[in-house]
């Protein structure tokens, strides 16, 4: 039985892009063998990973003087490879809005000085801080923050204005489901399992004056010149990672036109599942409605045995990984990109159903 797969990550990725994959798994176009054998070196894969750049940089509308790399480590990876990169005065602003970007402010908090400006901790992460630009550091070397919170099922809906100080974001979460202006960006960061690919690729999209002012000490795989002076080929690249890569940035063009057409079904999806939570009387979201994420949906009954209950059934009923984040305990429905609209319409369906026989 194949199942709805509402998974934070690793999470669903689009059937006709998997069918693909299937098709050439075990020849590639006229290679004769599958991408997983061929060397990164060879013409074929020089071919894809040329194709899933071009595609990506299509997509959002990449300026020519932003680098991307295809590169590996996760998005974890990048909590040290930014300040080794960006620190010169060593210091930088961050928002606090959870786990992930606890973790690059401890991170960040190795190499220099941290400068928490917001954090929306006092509520459990349920909603994105206002900020105050009194509290900006004008002379920090970058302003961090996360995009959208895997977790929490938050997002933010405005840009920090942060004046000529880099805007960084951890995009992991959000990137292809709604257009960003890149230019107002330094850097942009995001693992690709759960919008782009399967685990093992994280991309990452950089201002070309941030490259080439490492801290004295880095090691030579995280200095961001070295991948761009080698193209991402510096070692050995997550290969198969970026072929489906490139697979799904075809899907985006080919099914919905772009970034745009995918952002309008995302908005749909949502709303969907949303005005379900806000009229039922056993579920409830968890989020703010200003800040509720597109991707991330977190819900709750208020009593921990029929959250269990919910999830134990649903996952019967074929809708998989329904449990919330251990941190934060009830439920959460992920729906990026691949998600079909048939899916949270079952989804909604189901916990209908579920509301009225309990």
């Amino acid at each position: 039985m194949k199942v709805y797969n509402f998974s934070a990550g690793p999470s669903a990725l689009p059937v006709p892009v998997l069918e693909k994959a299937q098709k050439e798994m075990l020849n590639y176009g006229s290679a004769g063998m599958s991408v997983m054998e061929m060397s990164h070196r060879s013409k074929a894969f020089l071919e894809i990973i040329q194709a899933a750049e071009s595609g990506i940089r299509e997509l959002m509308n990449i300026p020519s003087n932003y680098k991307v790399l295809f590169l590996q480590g996760g998005a974890s990876a990048q909590f040290s490879m930014i300040p080794m990169n960006l620190y010169k005065k060593r210091k930088a602003d961050f928002v606090n809005t959870g786990q992930w970007s606890k973790k690059a402010i401890e991170e960040a908090g190795r190499y220099g000085t941290v400068n928490v400006v917001a954090s929306s901790a006092d509520k459990t992460f349920n909603y994105i801080p206002e900020l105050d630009a009194s509290k900006f550091d004008k002379d920090a070397d970058f302003f961090h923050f996360t995009m959208n919170n895997t977790i929490y099922g938050t997002r933010f809906t405005t840009l920090p204005e942060s004046g000529s100080v880099p805007l960084v974001t951890d995009m992991s979460s959000s990137i292809l489901s709604e257009t960003y202006d890149v230019s107002k960006f330094g850097l942009i960061y995001a693992g690709a399992q759960k919008n782009i690919g399967p685990a093992g690729l994280v991309i990452v999209i950089i201002r070309e004056d941030l490259v080439g002012n490492t801290l004295e000490g880095t090691p030579v795989m995280f200095d961001y010149k070295i991948h761009v002076e080698n193209e991402s080929m510096y070692n050995t690249p997550p290969t198969f990672g970026i072929y489906m890569a490139g697979l799904v940035f075809d899907w985006l063009k080919a099914e919905y036109g772009g970034i745009s057409g995918i952002q309008k079904y995302n908005e749909e999806k949502a709303a969907l599942l949303y005005d379900y939570l806000d009229e039922s009387k056993m579920f409830s979201g968890t989020v703010e409605k200003k800040d509720r994420s597109l991707m991330n949906v977190p819900f709750v009954t208020g009593n921990e045995d029929i959250d269990k209950k919910f999830i134990d059934e649903a996952k019967k009923a074929g809708f998989v990984n329904l449990a919330g984040h251990r941190s934060v305990g009830g439920m959460r429905a992920s729906i990026y990109n691949a998600m079909p609209m048939e899916g949270v319409k079952a989804l909604v369906d189901f916990m209908k159903a579920f509301e009225k026989n309990n």
